[in-house]
């Protein structure tokens, strides 16, 4: 049984996160609890946990200066946060010091389920030690493990290959992060880290490739072709399409309807 701190500054907040962690894992307990930063230093000079679920923004000291001086004692202890504030800000300089996932609350249960699945991979691995063939000890440069690249790599071609699949549907980072259930945030610099691309690029070419695609090889009106392409406006559709292809899509479509009759 692994045991967990849970900082949280709202006592029914926090019975209800004890309750859900309790639900949904047996592996897990909520061995501590604290109302904030100061109170959870406090709690970890007297016991150590095997990892921290922590609220951001909380009275006398917040999360991230909690997390920071974490990260000074136990380096590579597990740290969740959970925040009711979906802020860019925040969740970067979370990222930045190397916590293990970004919840927001309200608390999806697959996503506690998939974080606490996280903590327990680190942990198994870190008990097991470093020459043990459970840590698959082998490295990229940012000092992921091959376990964890995979995982990254799979995580990002679902993603892409739903891109690919539905360059009409609704792409926004937010139904795209719940379709891997993971904060928008971390999806976004995962992405850009494994693919050298953002989210966003990546969208937009494959749109422009599925509208290229119809313009060759359908007769459908332009702005069939820009609403089945993911653009809701077919002026904007035409003007991006100018702006990356160097001419309009009837343009296009007249240049290669040549080639594409041999």
């Amino acid at each position: 049984m692994y045991h967990l701190l849970l900082v949280e500054d709202e006592e029914v907040i926090r019975r209800g996160i004890r309750h859900l962690v309790a639900q949904v894992s047996n592996q897990f307990s909520v061995a501590g609890e604290a109302a904030h930063g100061r109170e959870a230093l406090a709690y970890l000079e007297r016991q150590l946990p095997d990892a921290v679920l922590t609220d951001i923004r909380m009275r006398e000291m917040d999360g991230l200066s909690l997390i920071g001086k974490i990260r000074e004692r136990y380096a590579d202890m597990p740290v969740v946060v959970i925040s009711g504030y979906d802020d860019f800000s925040y969740a970067q300089r979370a990222l930045r010091y190397g916590v293990t996932d970004y919840l927001l609350k309200p608390i999806n249960r697959l996503e506690l389920v998939a974080a606490l699945e996280k903590i327990k991979t680190a942990l198994d691995r870190k008990k097991a030690g470093p020459n043990s063939p459970e840590t698959n000890a082998v490295q990229d440069g940012d000092g992921r493990t091959a376990d964890e690249c995979g995982e990254t790599r799979r995580l990002i071609r679902k993603v892409q290959e739903h891109i690919r699949a539905h360059p009409d549907g609704d792409l926004r980072l937010q139904a795209l992060a719940d379709l891997v259930h993971v904060h928008p945030t971390y999806l976004s610099q995962l992405f850009k880290a494994e693919t050298n691309m953002n989210v966003s690029d990546f969208i937009a070419s494959v749109r422009m490739e599925r509208a290229k695609y119809l313009l060759r090889h359908t007769e459908l009106k332009i702005y069939d072709v820009a609403r089945l392409s993911g653009y809701l406006s077919p002026k904007h559709f035409m003007l991006v399409f100018k702006q990356q292809v160097g001419c309009t899509p009837s343009e296009y479509r007249e240049r290669r309807a040549p080639a594409d009759n041999f």
